[in-house]
């Protein structure tokens, strides 16, 4: 219980920092070495802060915690995919997973314990939502996932998507907040091109996003160009259908210039006729964009399947013909069940 009446240090900006030392009586440039040592060094424990006097880590320890997100148990599949439980402070668990392939090591993170949309083909919609995941642990499943990376392929991380458990634009400030301290100078220094913040479609929240003038990536989950067909499987399309989204989809791209990645899971017998592959092309003109034809991932208690090899080329031949620009994205760590959409707390 002590712990939690210690606040968490990562809450704090550099402002007021400055402000608790000065208050302290000592030097205003402690809040820089401080934030440097959380932000940039990724310390989790004050004795790492090698650089401050024993007295002012005492003091540290006495006024507040660090509150590091920690493995609560890590999958590896044969494929190099590393899946992990993390634990967060309340013990509440998400997961995160390291997707190592050639030209590339991502990681794959969570923005919510569990989540409130209930997408029909997704494991994580299955669970309710608990609670928004603060930026300081967005952060922390990056350090820890980023730290594998290294040990366990010798290679820098290169890219992040938030296309974990939760919908990032419903935890709009801590999402934010994290790239922010993961792109800084201050903070681990990637590129926000590197970034990928994938949604489910929350309209309002594109428009706001276009507003702040984000530098990172957006991928929407379409999945059908239908609102009929997309009422089915995602919930969210009742109140944020196609036509406000395209209308957000333009304003995000006015704003910020960034060309928007597509999603779209083709399930057997429900959208891979040419005709659905037709509806994905007519939304596609709205604005340059590129569109990933993702693998189904089967999950407990879900009808769909994967279609078919021959109506995934067809769909793809049709697209790519008339100039859409189509990557087929392969499932990888399906056999502990990491791939896209099985994310659920399961050993």
């Amino acid at each position: 219980m002590e712990k939690q009446k210690k606040q968490d240090i990562r809450l704090l900006s550099k402002d007021a920092l400055k402000d608790y030392f000065v208050e302290k009586g000592d030097k205003a440039f402690r809040a820089k070495q401080v934030y440097e040592w959380i932000w940039k060094k990724s310390a989790t424990d004050f004795d790492q802060m090698t650089n401050l006097s024993l007295s002012t880590r005492e003091l540290l320890k006495e006024n507040f915690v660090i509150n590091a997100v920690e493995i609560d148990d890590s999958q590896f599949s044969k494929d190099g995919t590393i899946k992990n439980a993390f634990r967060l402070h309340d013990n509440r668990i998400c997961e995160g997973v390291l997707i190592p392939v050639e030209t590339r090591m991502t990681a794959c993170i969570s923005s919510q314990v569990g989540c409130s949309l209930a997408c029909e083909f997704c494991a994580t919609g299955k669970l309710k939502r608990m609670r928004n995941i603060e930026a300081s642990e967005i952060y922390d499943q990056v350090r820890i996932i980023r730290d594998q990376a290294l040990e366990h392929n010798g290679q820098p991380l290169s890219n992040i998507v938030y296309m974990g458990m939760g919908e990032p634009l419903l935890n709009y400030k801590n999402v934010l907040e994290s790239i922010e301290k993961i792109t800084s100078e201050e903070g681990l220094g990637m590129s926000p091109k590197r970034i990928t913040v994938s949604t489910a479609g929350v309209a309002k929240m594109i428009e706001k996003l276009a507003d702040d003038n984000v530098k990172f990536n957006l991928a929407l989950s379409l999945h059908a160009a239908n609102d009929e067909k997309r009422n089915k499987i995602m919930g969210i399309n009742e109140t944020n259908n196609l036509e406000s989204l395209a209308k957000s989809l333009k304003y995000f791209y006015e704003k910020t210039q960034t060309r928007v990645t597509y999603e779209y899971i083709i399930f057997d017998k429900f959208n891979d006729e040419l005709q659905d592959a037709h509806e994905l092309y007519e939304f596609c003109k709205h604005i340059p964009c590129k569109v990933n034809i993702i693998e189904y991932n089967p999950i407990d208690g879900a009808e769909f399947k994967q279609a078919s090899v021959a109506k995934v080329d067809a769909f793809k031949d049709y697209l790519e013909e008339r100039g859409v620009v189509i990557n087929i994205r392969r499932s990888r760590g399906k056999d502990i069940d990491a791939a896209c959409g099985q994310l659920a707390n399961k050993k």
